[in-house]
């Protein structure tokens, strides 16, 4: 007897079977789903569908968000993001000047919140040499070294010009103090300019920074301004801000020619300058634009100072301060400051003077009137972390072999070294035999 064809159907899927058949329906439906998600531009994670009950991963969030925000938005991120990875790109020299008094304590930080953000940054290090030099034997992990300069520094002629464009007022050694820092900032561009020549290129940015500078966080992408020079915000003293600067080749050279522009601030009419005004009086005369921007940075210091500071004073800050402390004098300290007291204390201070920001609780002040407080190398390894921690360990029990080997590992990797042997900058300062 024939079957009846109707009948049939219904009899194949009767006799299925569909354990078989289940297996290879849910991947392929689950496949044609995401497939679908994708193609509607809402990204699908199947990690975080079964993990957290199909909501979607950070990374997939932030990718929809992208491509539901407004055109604004979405232009501004992109930007942002080409901007980053044009800098990862860029030639970006990095000047460090300065003695090294407490550089077991910035150099780490100095490393990994400048030096290691920019994979194309390479180093000149321009400083005297004096028996806190062998601490610059750290160095040995910074990533890319192109010149080094410790020098053994001399009297410098001081000109007419320049007794009439500076003043000796607030310098510790008076104007012959600020010829030697305006040389050992513009030795530096010198020690650039070589470098460059030798290797027949220029550099996109130039970055100018003190060897004494702890750096609380990174320095980002917002404080490269091209055709402007980028100083820190604060700590003015009637100029601008000289602690730090970024900017192209044309603004850094007007910003470091420290010497070779006081016979043009004489020439229109610049009288008793101190270091911040004749800064901002040179970038004036160069037709330099600048922007002050808060930074995370501090200069520590073991210069004592009067507190609370009066009108002005100069407020030294914790090192724990949240900050950006915009390269403020700081130490490492229990704040004996905070909250509403900065508050007093800021509020009377002159703020072009040695004012600093500290909105929003990012402030907190040390007692500076005396030295050090007992205890400070655990307050700094507390604020600093491990790995500066250990640094600072390593560099107070260095002994004269350990700091031969590690400073004649950082000569080693330094294309161009202008300095003593590492023996002899290791026996000044540890006083080996």
């Amino acid at each position: 007897m024939l079957r009846s064809p109707r009948a049939m159907p219904f009899k194949y899927f009767a006799e299925v079977d569909w354990r078989h058949r289940f297996i290879v329906l849910v991947p392929l439906s689950l496949f044609l789903y995401i497939s679908f998600s994708y193609a509607v531009g809402t990204p699908f994670s199947l990690g975080s569908a079964f993990v957290t009950g199909g909501r979607l991963s950070s990374d997939a969030a932030r990718t929809s968000r992208l491509r539901h925000a407004p055109p604004s938005e979405s232009l501004e991120v992109a930007a942002r993001l080409e901007k980053k990875a044009a800098l990862k790109r860029s030639r970006i020299a990095v000047c460090l000047v300065g003695g090294a008094r407490r550089f077991e304590l910035t150099g780490p930080s100095l490393i990994r919140n400048v030096l290691g953000k920019y994979p194309n940054s390479d180093l000149f290090l321009h400083s005297p040499l004096d028996k806190g030099a062998y601490k610059f034997s750290l160095l040995k992990d910074a990533p890319r070294i192109a010149a080094v300069k410790i020098f053994k520094p001399e009297p410098m002629p001081e000109t007419e010009a320049q007794n009439r464009v500076l003043t000796s007022s607030g310098s510790p050694n008076g104007i012959q103090g600020l010829l030697q820092y305006f040389n050992l900032v513009q030795g530096c561009l010198s020690l650039i300019d070589a470098y460059q020549e030798r290797h027949n290129f220029t550099y996109d940015w130039i970055v100018r920074t003190r060897v004494d500078g702890y750096w609380s966080g990174p320095l980002t992408g917002d404080h490269f301004v091209p055709s402007k020079y980028v100083v820190p915000s604060g700590s003015r003293y009637n100029g601008l801000n000289d602690r730090f600067g970024a900017g192209d080749p044309k603004t850094s050279r007007a910003a470091l020619s420290r010497l070779d522009m006081i016979p043009l601030l004489d020439a229109a009419g610049y009288r008793l300058l101190n270091s911040e005004t004749a800064f901002k009086a040179q970038l004036t005369v160069a037709s330099v634009p600048y922007r002050a921007d808060r930074l995370p940075f501090c200069i520590v210091s073991d210069r004592t100072y009067g507190f609370p500071p009066e009108s002005f004073g100069v407020p030294v800050a914790a090192m724990s301060s949240r900050g950006p402390m915009s390269g403020a004098k700081c130490r490492p300290c229990k704040p004996v400051c905070a909250g509403p007291c900065v508050a007093d204390v800021m509020g009377a201070l002159n703020k072009w003077w040695s004012w600093t920001e500290w909105d929003k609780g990012s402030l907190q002040l040390c007692d500076a009137s005396g030295p050090w407080e007992d205890g400070w190398e655990q307050e700094f390894d507390r604020v600093a972390g491990k790995k500066s921690a250990a640094a600072r360990k390593r560099v107070a029990e260095l002994g004269m072999e350990e700091c031969a080997k590690d400073l004649g590992a950082t000569k080693n990797r330094t294309e161009i070294w202008e300095a003593p042997e590492p023996a002899e900058i290791c026996k000044l300062g540890l006083g080996g035999g």
